[in-house]
């Protein structure tokens, strides 16, 4: 008599499948722990940030990374551990509110322009066309230029490039799936268009959208940090890492007033990288499967 090893459960659900995958990539795992430390550091920064960021101590100024000062301090004396730590709150609040916005009303415009479909489509595709024809910085310092340096209008600036993106997706994807048979289902025992976007339509193409957001929150981050590098962001003394690069222009010497804030830009763009990335590969390997 032989003992039959049991079985492993069998994943049914695509959003399982796809989470599974995910946890179990070393590009995904290495990019959600990425995460996890920067949003650990953004919420409990009082806590873990060892000194004000803005307070000034005059016997320090310009000091290079020491055991009191691990990342040195800058041309006014604030530890630039502090600051770098404090700015995750910043970089990542833009991207959470920027991406959220673009996803949701890109996705509402994809989502009726690829159902209705006809003159709607084609009015609302050669808008998105026009946005999209611009570098996504430029018409963000554009949109800044309007309505003024603060970070609220950098938010809504880096949401609106986003938008055009987001509704490409949805609607590519509601073109795809409006006349299958679970749709004509839906209309034929009466259901409005707006019920079946919303209970149908929407959670079929809702792990595209999810997907592409992990993709572009990257790129928000990169042009929330270029805005803030040029003076467009939240002003100071609050820190940001682009506006703390900004400074560190300036003091050519002091390597580590440039050194510190751009690697945490560049780890935070991994992470979101490796993210999204192991994200794509996870949909299109659930998808293979299926």
């Amino acid at each position: 008599m032989t003992d039959a090893s049991p079985a492993a459960p069998a994943i049914t659900s695509p959003g399982r499948a796809i989470l599974h995958r995910f946890f179990t990539s070393p590009l995904g795992v290495t990019g959600a722990t990425i995460l996890g430390v920067l949003i650990f550091c953004a919420i409990l920064a009082p806590f873990i940030a060892p000194h004000d960021p803005t307070e000034i101590f005059w016997d320090h100024i310009q000091q290079p990374p020491s055991a009191t000062f691990l990342f040195g301090t800058d041309e006014l004396g604030r530890d630039i551990l502090s600051r770098v730590i404090w700015g995750a709150r910043v970089s990542l609040w833009v991207v959470i509110c920027s991406i959220g916005i673009a996803l949701l009303i890109g996705s509402l415009i994809g989502l009726i322009s690829g159902y209705v479909g006809g003159v709607v489509d084609d009015v609302i595709m050669r808008i998105n066309d026009a946005i999209l024809a611009f570098p996504m910085l430029i018409l963000a310092l554009g949109i800044i230029a309007v309505f003024g340096p603060t970070l609220t209008n950098a938010i809504l600036a880096i949401a609106v490039v986003n938008i055009p993106g987001f509704a490409r997706v949805v609607r590519g994807q509601v073109l795809s799936v409006r006349e299958h048979e679970f749709v004509e289902a839906a209309r034929s025992i009466g259901l409005g268009p707006a019920a079946i976007l919303l209970r149908h339509i929407l959670p079929y193409v809702s792990g595209n959208v999810i997907v592409y957001a992990s993709l572009r929150a990257s790129a928000a981050l990169i042009t929330e940090s270029a805005l803030a590098f040029l003076g467009l962001g939240v002003k100071p003394p609050t820190p940001t890492w682009g506006s703390m690069l900004a400074t560190a222009m300036q003091y050519w010497d002091a390597w580590w007033m440039s050194i510190f804030p751009g690697l945490a830009i560049f780890i935070a763009v991994l992470g979101l990288n490796f993210t999204g990335d192991a994200l794509l590969d996870a949909k299109q390997a659930t998808e293979s499967d299926n």
